[in-house]
């Protein structure tokens, strides 16, 4: 295939801009902010996770409490009527007597409930806290997440102009080398790790980076300059240098 020199090193350039897409491309894909947000976002999930669960414990034991105080109350009352009718004097000696042992059990019964009662407001205490701990936890990761949001946000948009600022140059370059090289060098690019062109510096590919022995070196100097090369091992486009 035939190619002036000034077209040949044109894919350098195309070569280099093509590096330049892959590398901005992985970029955008392995930025650390993107791994640290992952990060973020599991430990936020886990921790509002926590706060509706604590939330709906609290709601089950409010409920318990409601029990008990209801509890409360209906001996409170009973406790209430039988000692009115005890000072109303209108009960008889039997009546009074199975009364005072109501009273004694209605009592001890109260007192049962009371602390049943306390036990469990102190539960809710300890749910209280525990949900403003984990709630305060879970609004400053919302906010690391925001933050990292914005980073990546700004990150990915810079590597965007520079992908775009490449890709114009990309586009210039191609519109200057002829259709049947640019064919021949993106074939070779699919088969050889995104590279199709490289310089011969000092002997050596500068694709597959490996020496060329002396008598390969001897024929491609012989070649005529507008003749496309290819190395020999990788089978890359060979662009030689001025003068070889």
């Amino acid at each position: 295939m035939k190619s002036a020199p000034e077209e040949q090193e044109r894919l350098i350039t195309l070569q280099t801009l093509d590096t330049l897409l892959t590398q901005l491309a992985h970029k955008a894909k392995t930025l650390p902010v993107i791994a640290a947000l992952e990060i973020v976002t599991i430990s936020h999930n886990s921790t509002r996770d926590l706060v509706i669960a604590a939330e709906t414990e609290k709601a089950d034991i409010k409920h318990e409490l409601t029990k008990s105080e209801v509890d409360v109350e209906q001996v409170v009352a009973r406790i209430d009527k039988d000692e009115k009718r005890m000072a109303s004097g209108t009960a008889s000696p039997k009546e009074l007597e199975q009364m005072q042992h109501e009273l004694a059990s209605l009592n001890k019964r109260r007192s049962e409930l009371e602390e049943i009662e306390l036990e469990v407001m102190v539960r809710v205490d300890g749910i209280d806290d525990r949900i403003k701990s984990l709630s305060a936890e879970r609004d400053q990761l919302k906010a690391k997440i925001n933050e990292l949001e914005t980073q990546k946000t700004n990150e990915l948009a810079e590597i965007s102009t520079a992908g775009a600022s490449a890709q114009k140059q990309r586009v210039d370059i191609v519109s200057k080398i002829s259709a049947e090289l640019i064919e021949l060098y993106e074939k070779i690019r699919k088969s050889a790790d995104g590279i199709g062109s490289a310089r011969l510096i000092e002997g050596k590919c500068d694709g597959c980076h490996l020496s060329i022995n002396a008598v390969e070196l001897s024929k491609i100097k012989a070649t005529p300059i507008d003749e496309v090369v290819r190395c020999e091992e990788c089978r890359r486009i060979l662009v030689r240098p001025k003068g070889f």
